[in-house]
């Protein structure tokens, strides 16, 4: 049977997106498929990157194309936040060009889109030009309604009760 990819999209206020398309990546690896992840806004040691760096780099890719802090504000967006956002989007391109990858991950694009730090048509080539074969999953908050409009799955992580709200801080291996 070919394998027919689809369009997912993980997005709300709620913890657990970038866990859940993890959690897809973990499931497709164990089936012996290849999995690109670009972590956009990312920059830094996420347990993720060393579980996969050490032990599923043969299966698991993952590139952050982030800057160590964002810094977005009402003065709008800085030009290394868009130069970073690009090289990232560049490099997805390059790896659905490969056809190494049967998943494809964009993780946190959607928060990109939202402080318009690039432009949503770049997002909407990916998804109007992936190949059948091949898998696209979204996550972050404030998915674009273009990009809902496209998606074949759509999940909502919702903030009902957070011990951040507490002032609990991030947990090393929770968190990140």
């Amino acid at each position: 049977m070919k394998f027919k990819g689809y369009i997912q999209v993980y997005t709300g206020n709620g913890k657990g997106k970038t866990t859940a398309s993890l959690g897809l990546a973990l499931r497709a690896a164990g089936r012996g498929m290849n999995v690109y992840m670009a972590q956009f806004m990312k920059k830094g040691e996420y347990g993720e990157l060393k579980i996969v760096e050490e032990k599923l780099s043969d299966f698991i890719t993952i590139k952050q194309f982030g800057l160590p802090e964002w810094h977005y504000s009402s003065k709008g967006v800085q030009q290394k936040e868009t130069d970073a956002a690009l090289e990232g989007i560049k490099a997805v391109k390059e790896a659905i060009e490969s056809k190494k990858y049967k998943i494809i991950i964009m993780d946190e694009i959607n928060v990109l889109l939202y402080f318009k730090i690039i432009d949503v048509k770049l997002v909407l080539d990916i998804i109007d030009n992936k190949p059948e074969d091949t898998e696209l999953v979204l996550t972050g908050r404030y998915a674009p309604e273009e990009i809902l409009k496209r998606a074949d799955l759509i999940t909502e992580m919702k903030d009902i009760k957070h011990y951040f709200d507490n002032k609990v801080s991030a947990r090393e291996g929770i968190e990140f």
